[in-house]
């Protein structure tokens, strides 16, 4: 028997915002970087900053009131209650589309693009472009619950996502992640039997291809070395998570600033923010967008939760061939790039593949939303043009 879906209101109670502000107005800072860039972190200046902003300026209600913009409901796959936005597009022959956030990421990420999705004709475009989408938020991320045992990894919530658009009623869907949501869309399409009919992701899982390099193309280069850089210099957070999470999220239960740095350096370090070769996260994403996912993510103590999702699955990931039709759309500050000859030895049906996009980083949703949206909707015509999705 499914278990119900309930009408769910996110709500922060007043207590934790008292205590957060208090707990701001305590922080202790480190002396400052002997550098005069991210090189070795937040710089202290910005963090000063953002801690001021966020206990003086920040309205404490912004998140929950974000989100309450559109239906939230709680369901419990698995023993684990989950949370998600689902909205139905004014358009009743809209496609069903699963979208997956990542870390440091929540269902926030898709705040700019669910108007455009959910109702294209508002924004200039047509009835055949609108999808129903279901937002989920991850085990152990925001307001779904926090897992209490062992197992929950990838393909897990790839089963576990199944489960929920087969509860709402959808029979088919298609289905988008990036970060961590890309791996698990990915999985999704690997499920035997899986109702997804189709993929798109922002960051491919994609080995480089030992045949080609003694003649890499330009792309592929630059993606060698951008692996590379990442793994000397980006890597840190990750080796953490993936091996220690539980002490990492007491530092992150404890103080509100340590959490603020631990996600904001990531803002500061893949999105397209590099402006006359000054790095700053809001020259790509508000402050206001920043602080609502930090204090998401304080606000349900999810730092150790979240990190987690790395021990069960960073260092394990599969790398099977996906048959299903994938779409992928490379932004030019994504972490992991690929070429299109890399991507189809793994994607046997990649129907669509963009890497000349002009701006946008890891979390393009959030940076470049209309670029985004324009991806989505290639994709989906790509997808109708060539027949993937007939009944």
């Amino acid at each position: 028997m499914n278990d119900p879906i309930k009408p769910y209101e996110p709500q922060f109670p007043s207590d934790l915002v008292d205590d957060l502000r208090r707990r701001l107005s305590h922080t202790r800072l480190p002396d400052e970087e002997t550098v005069g860039d991210w090189s070795q972190g937040i710089p202290l200046s910005y963090l000063r900053e953002l801690v001021d902003s966020w206990r003086d300026d920040y309205d404490m209600t912004q998140v929950p009131n974000e989100i309450n913009r559109w239906p939230n409901y709680l369901t419990s796959i698995d023993d684990i209650d989950i949370h998600f936005i689902h909205v139905r597009s004014p358009h009743t022959q809209a496609q069903p589309l699963l979208l997956t956030h990542g870390w440091p990421g929540s269902v926030l990420e898709f705040r700019h693009v669910i108007e455009r999705l959910t109702n294209p004709t508002a924004f200039g475009g047509t009835s055949e472009q609108a999808f129903h989408l279901v937002i989920p938020s991850l085990p152990g991320y925001g307001f779904s619950g926090k897992p209490r045992t062992t197992g929950i990894g990838v393909d897990r919530i790839a089963a576990m996502w199944i489960t929920l658009m087969n509860r709402l009623g959808y029979a088919k869907f298609i289905a988008h992640g990036g970060d961590w949501g890309a791996l698990i869309t990915q999985a999704i399409a690997l499920q035997k039997g899986t109702p997804c009919q189709a993929i798109h992701i922002t960051l491919p899982v994609v080995s480089p291809d030992p045949a080609t390099m003694h003649s890499l193309l330009p792309e592929e280069q630059s993606a060698m070395e951008a692996f590379d850089f990442y793994q000397q210099w980006e890597s840190g957070y990750s080796k953490q998570q993936s091996t220690r999470p539980q002490t990492l999220g007491y530092g992150l239960a404890d103080s509100p600033s340590g959490q603020l740095a631990w996600i904001v350096e990531k803002y500061g370090q893949w999105t397209d923010c590099l402006r006359n070769g000054t790095r700053h996260p809001e020259n790509a994403v508000s402050r206001n967008d920043l602080l609502d996912t930090v204090t998401l993510y304080w606000m349900t103590n999810s730092g150790a939760s979240s990190a987690r999702l790395y021990w069960e699955s960073f260092n394990t990931p599969n790398l099977a061939n996906i048959d299903l039709p994938t779409g992928i759309s490379l932004f030019p500050v994504e972490i992991f790039r690929t070429s299109r000859r890399w991507a189809e030895k793994r994607f046997t049906q990649l129907v669509y593949f963009n890497n000349a996009i002009e701006h946008g980083g890891h979390f393009a949703a959030l940076e470049t939303p209309e670029l985004w949206v324009a991806e989505i909707q290639s994709w989906h015509a790509a997808l109708e043009q060539e027949g993937f999705l007939r009944d």
